[in-house]
């Protein structure tokens, strides 16, 4: 199963720059990221929809929808961001460095959330090795970034 899982997450990954590059191509057509992003989350909305309905997954009662924390309706939010972000970031620093940078910010507000236990994850301290796990990622960043 944790192979499964890692292959998934590695799939996903994958398609994080894949979608870099085929939204900076819509943007491109377009001539805006935001009207490229509006396109590419209409399609993945479209998408969705059809899954749900082709997988006949219930959707969520009234009364389950009122329980969700006010700040759990942000995902769309972070994800806008996310899209847009990358279709202007993207083209301008590459793939290896747009990714690197994503990654260490990633990895760096994970460790946060580790360690207090934000957004339902469960606490774990933040150790010696995993702040110099961090540190060699960094490290790791400023190679990928760096233009000689």
């Amino acid at each position: 199963m944790q192979v499964l899982l890692c292959l998934v997450a590695f799939a996903a990954g994958v398609a994080l720059i894949v979608q870099v590059a085929v939204n900076s191509t819509l943007r491109r057509s377009l001539g805006t990221p935001v009207g490229a992003a509006f396109i590419s989350f209409l399609v993945g909305t479209a998408a969705l929809l059809l899954f749900l309905l082709v997988s006949r997954t219930h959707w969520p009662a009234r009364a389950q929808l009122s329980t969700v924390p006010p700040w759990a309706w942000a995902g769309g939010i972070l994800g806008a961001y996310y899209v847009v972000a990358t279709i202007i970031v993207g083209p301008r620093l590459g793939a290896a460095a747009l990714l690197a940078l994503v990654v260490l910010g990633q990895l760096v507000t994970s460790l946060l959330v580790d360690h207090f236990g934000w957004l339902g994850f469960p606490q774990q301290p933040l150790t010696a090795v995993r702040l110099i796990g961090a540190g060699l990622l960094f490290c790791g960043v400023l190679l990928v970034v760096h233009r000689a």
